[in-house]
């Protein structure tokens, strides 16, 4: 026999706590899907540009070069605290994993050489200026973070805060998909 709580008595702290956090997933979630309305599905748009260092870099060639691995592209911006809270995870992800960086309207590939520079980055990193490439895969704000498949389909996109274990689990399961 299940004993009822006396009348008036509270319903258990943990059941309140409990409904708040389903709330806010919920919320975070919905906010989520609003940010990546107009993102790309399917195959990753093509680009290709020239990277700081004065490589080129060209998606359908680094895929042809690369067959098998998933890319990580990383929009971030100079101004953007955001992007210089995840830069650390954004380093060490770039270690064991395939990157390309975007640099979102923070100026020519020149300056943006020498931000990478002045932060310790060793990012291969394309300028884009005007924010072309950043409209072209439909975000509406940075860091933007998308994981491209090794079949060249996009896979995962993220905007904000994205940790570090997030970002590998991702790419891990990326490359897992096309096993």
């Amino acid at each position: 026999m299940t004993e009822t709580p006396p009348a008036g008595k509270p319903a258990p702290r943990w059941r309140q706590w409990a409904l708040e956090g389903l709330i806010f997933i919920v919320l975070f979630a919905a906010f989520q899907a609003w940010q990546m309305r107009d993102t790309p599905r399917g195959p990753a748009p093509q680009f290709a540009g020239q990277q700081t260092d004065g490589q080129p870099f060209d998606l359908a060639a680094w895929r042809r070069e690369h067959p098998g691995q998933p890319l990580l592209i990383y929009f971030w911006a100079d101004w953007c605290g955001v992007c210089k809270a995840t830069a650390g995870s954004i380093d060490n992800v770039g270690q064991d994993w395939p990157m390309i960086t975007v640099a979102m309207q923070s100026g020519p590939s020149d300056k943006v050489a020498e931000t990478l520079r002045q932060r310790s980055h060793a990012w291969p990193t394309v300028a884009d200026p005007e924010g072309s490439l950043f409209r072209q895969y439909g975000f509406q704000g940075v860091p933007a973070y998308v994981i491209v498949g090794p079949d060249g389909d996009i896979r995962s996109t993220t905007v904000g805060y994205t940790s570090e274990i997030g970002l590998r689990l991702r790419l891990w399961w990326a490359a897992r998909q096309s096993s």
